[in-house]
């Protein structure tokens, strides 16, 4: 929490009392709380939470080729990994094959390279995904990967309709705080309802979108414009599914959302007991949501990458329990836990395993698992997951004033808000009032010993490129050509886009080319920048 002269106060800016006592609870407390998997689900969304099942510890990993990242894959789950999180390189992110001009230095850097089927077959190698849960960190190509992920269940065998996962799939977030989308807006949401209502009957215990907080913290926004912006995407999603025609009870169980952990650590945990209430209630009540399943914010989270720092790089270990444990308190259903040398490179084999031993060691020697929501009823939690709550509900309203979450994405409302935030934190830091240990105090002078790094070779880019042109070489190019013709009319017109990508996946089409097939009809972004 950052210290004035005169007030403390969350990193969100609400005051802090010095003492906090039962007049600072809110008058229907008992009707906010309810019991644990019970409407509001303030307190959880199931009723014995880990007593009866633990969250899913994930380690979120991929870099350089297919092989490279399937063999730490079969490592982390050696290691008591419970589910696969797959990170992907940036020409896949944005629809790009690794012989693409605009790939060049890029291909395998910040996550694996995958433009074919061929390729996820090797990612996947001896893991049957029948009896593996994954995540998918891809928005902008998310139902291009997806297709690729179920094409190859069926070839292992697997009844798709049990398939377990999520992709993240959460393009307007990427419009507000990452940059790594490709259609506008129109577009886009267009491709995530069709995908709702494919995964729906083809895969219906598999998540179609994780609606994501975590990046918009990242790029700097308080706890409080965390959850108001991430809500506002989600109520755009819903929007535009129901127009659509879906039913939100048909659909609305399958969401799921990514939030950020970070340093303040009670804000944190009453973030998370405010997010439940918040998401229960728009949905049942702007959103007419019969089934209690609907309404059950269910998410994964991830500790702060944006605190981590290269100084004294073995602090942010105890930077990354303190932020897992309040997510454990808080009540998250999947987390993932950063590596101590994240802030320097992509993450050694020792230290994502150090990092899930950090799960592990919460799980198994803490006992915060023993009883559901041990902090409610604490005055200043209970106080300040209603504060968070009430100033979440006027960011909403004021969204809904300007128009929505796409204008105010449009006009660079939300964008503003998020920069200011980071502004001033910025200023603080630079003041020393927001202390960093190891970077504005607790500064060493000597030689810091640096951990060792991973590198990715560069030669593996030329490979990629080989790779892909002979893969190209081999298939049935009319077959390709005619599936990619069907899905540039069907994209004109008002088909299922899903299925049109699956069945270009199917035909042996790469990531690339399905994407400019639809970039043909949809055209490509151009953000907001302030002018």
């Amino acid at each position: 929490m950052s210290k004035t002269k005169t007030e403390f106060k969350t990193r969100s800016q609400i005051p802090v009392k010095e003492t906090y006592t039962a007049e600072d609870l809110p008058s229907d407390l008992r009707v906010r709380l309810s019991e644990p998997g019970a409407y509001p689900f303030t307190r959880g969304v199931q009723k014995n939470m880990y007593r009866g099942r633990l969250w899913t510890m994930r380690q979120y990993a991929g870099f350089g080729t297919a092989e490279e990242s399937n063999q730490r894959y079969h490592y982390l789950l050696s290691q008591g990994t419970m589910g696969l999180s797959v990170a992907f390189d940036l020409p896949t992110q944005l629809g790009y094959d690794p012989d693409n001009g605009r790939s060049k230095g890029e291909v395998g850097k910040v996550g694996v390279s995958i433009s074919t089927l061929d390729e996820m077959r090797t990612l996947f190698k001896g893991i049957p995904l029948a009896k593996v849960s994954t995540s998918m960190t891809i928005n902008a190509t998310a139902p291009i990967l997806l297709a690729f992920y179920v094409a190859l269940a069926e070839e292992q065998g697997a009844d798709i309709k049990e398939l377990r996962g999520t992709v993240q799939n959460d393009v307007l977030k990427e419009y507000i705080a990452r940059g790594n989308f490709i259609y506008p807006p129109k577009g886009a949401l267009r491709m995530i309802t069709n995908m709702f209502d494919w995964c729906a009957k083809a895969t219906p215990k598999w998540n179609p979108i994780s609606i994501s907080g975590y990046h918009i913290r990242e790029a700097g926004s308080s706890a409080v414009q965390e959850l108001a912006f991430t809500f506002a995407n989600a109520i755009a999603y819903v929007e535009s599914a129901t127009r659509a025609g879906l039913d939100i009870d048909a659909f609305a169980g399958q969401l799921s959302f990514f939030f950020n952990v970070h340093n303040d650590f009670f804000e944190e945990i009453a973030k998370f007991r405010a997010a439940r209430r918040i998401w229960a209630k728009l949905v049942k009540e702007r959103f007419k949501a019969k089934d209690p399943r609907s309404m059950m914010l269910r998410f994964h989270s991830q500790t702060a990458g944006s605190t981590l720092t290269a100084q004294q790089p073995e602090n942010n270990v105890v930077r990354v329990t303190l932020q897992a444990l309040a997510s454990v308190i808080g009540g998250t259903q999947s987390l993932h836990t950063n590596s101590l040398d994240e802030a320097l490179a992509l993450p050694t084999e020792s230290s994502a395993k150090l990092a899930l031993r950090t799960q592990q060691i919460i799980a198994a020697e803490t006992m915060v698992t023993q009883t559901v929501d041990p902090i409610a009823g604490s005055y200043f939690v209970e106080s300040l997951t209603t504060e968070i709550e009430n100033k979440v509900w006027k960011y909403l309203e004021e969204i809904d004033r300007r128009g929505g979450t796409v204008q105010c994405i449009e006009t660079g409302y939300i964008q503003t808000e998020i920069l200011n935030a980071a502004y001033q934190d910025q200023r603080k830091m630079d003041s020393g009032e927001l202390q960093v240990v190891g970077v504005n105090c607790n500064q060493e002078t000597g030689n810091e010993k640096k951990p060792e790094i991973l590198r990715v070779p560069p030669e593996l880019e030329q490979k990629a490129v080989e790779r892909i042109r002979a893969y190209r070489a081999r298939r049935s190019d009319g077959k390709a050509k005619e599936a990619l013709r069907q899905l540039t009319d069907g994209a004109q017109g008002d088909a299922n886009l899903m299925g049109l990508i699956y069945n270009s996946v199917k035909s042996e089409c790469t990531l690339g080319e399905i994407s400019d097939s639809l970039r043909k009809v949809f055209g490509e972004y151009q953000e907001y920048s302030g002018f």
